[in-house]
């Protein structure tokens, strides 16, 4: 009775590391294991080496499992053949009950419920404190399973394709930042900027530019003083200029120089003697490129042109950050027409605060 009862603790005993070590290896997210490795602690290493490794300790995990269950039942149920014969007990007089059988009845509920349950829920629930544990105990199992291991990998990966890997998707990352403001961790502005982050390599300059039609624009010949007078409370830092008309833009002039040159009694300077070249990206770009392209130029505004050359508008590094920063534009990007539409709204939308379509609306109404 005493060697039933042993037989039947080691393997239950055994499962029920096995079923801890499978629900915590499971549970641990790979970006905790790299996060901890990047502390530089031992264990931190060990535990991304075990996620790594993780088919290998899955293998060895299963193997001991296996092993415990069947070589726990077969002596489990030899001891209660020998212990109890073929004796047994009358049900309510309905059946005959068998000690063995009842033995294999318990023995399958301790299974479930002491290997299988309870050690799987506390695993999942419970991964994080179990996290190093588990790293240092699976190293040596899967050490000392590794035939075993050995055998499993051979049979795996000759039935085993190319699978979908294990690499996480940008749609899944932008799922991560939602539940990670429901559950707390971000607030309402952080998750939106991972989730437009993550968008940023679809979303096309045209999208976000400011149109032609709505671009503050200059002729080069004209004075500075002349530029001055018409615009005297121009509130934009830098004014594209150009030859003829505005699909002709040959650069752009800095506010400041424009005053600098006031103040010094210059103003009968022309504009396109104090202006810059003005870096050029196509409405079809991404804003991802536009903004590399933005920052390794060391530019703040760049012209835009259409699928036939002409100017479609003027995007600045502003308009990047905003649409970074959460600019509702990126729920329309299937529709052009609705782009450019939604384009001028943004654009109406600060010209207004900033006090300038009322003014331009006044000239137009002189004119």
């Amino acid at each position: 009775m005493i060697l039933l009862l042993i037989y039947a603790s080691l393997a239950i005993v055994f499962s029920f590391f096995c079923s801890i070590w499978e629900a915590v290896l499971l549970s641990i997210p790979d970006s905790y294991a790299e996060a901890q490795a990047a502390t530089g602690s031992a264990n931190g290493k060990l535990l991304k080496e075990i996620k790594k490794d993780r088919d290998q300790h899955i293998s060895a995990i299963l193997s001991l499992n296996t092993v415990a269950h069947t070589v726990g039942a077969i002596l489990v149920g030899k001891q209660a053949e020998a212990y109890y014969g073929t004796g047994g007990f009358s049900f309510f007089g309905l059946f005959d009950v068998p000690f063995t059988g009842l033995i294999a009845a318990l023995m399958t509920l301790g299974v479930l419920i002491l290997s299988e349950i309870i050690p799987k829920t506390l695993g999942a629930n419970n991964w994080k404190t179990f996290s190093v544990f588990t790293a240092k105990s699976l190293r040596v199992v899967t050490f000392l399973m590794k035939p075993l291991v050995w055998m499993s990998d051979f049979v795996t990966k000759k039935m085993k394709g190319k699978g979908h890997g294990t690499e996480i998707s940008r749609e899944e990352l932008s799922a991560m930042a939602q539940m990670g403001t429901r559950a707390g961790v971000f607030n309402a502005g952080e998750s939106t900027i991972i989730d437009n982050l993550m968008r940023f390599h679809l979303i096309e300059t045209r999208s976000i530019l400011t149109p032609r039609t709505v671009v503050k624009a200059s002729n080069q010949d004209k004075t500075i003083e002349e530029f001055y007078n018409a615009n005297p409370g121009l509130p934009f830092s830098r004014i594209p200029i150009f030859e003829g008309s505005k699909d002709h833009i040959t650069g752009y002039v800095l506010k400041d120089v424009v005053l600098d040159k006031l103040v010094k009694k210059e103003g009968d300077t022309k504009l396109k003697d104090i202006s810059r070249p003005i870096t050029v990206v196509k409405e079809d770009q991404t804003i991802h490129s536009v903004f590399n392209h933005l920052l390794s130029t060391k530019e703040q505004i760049a012209l835009v042109i259409g699928q036939f050359g002409g100017m479609a508008g003027i995007i600045t590094f502003e308009d990047v950050i905003e649409t970074l920063l959460g600019l509702e534009i990126v729920d329309e990007l299937d529709s052009t027409e609705d782009m450019q539409h939604l384009a001028r709204q943004n654009w109406e939308k600060r010209a207004h605060d900033l006090g300038i379509l009322n003014a331009k609306r006044s000239e137009e109404d002189k004119q």
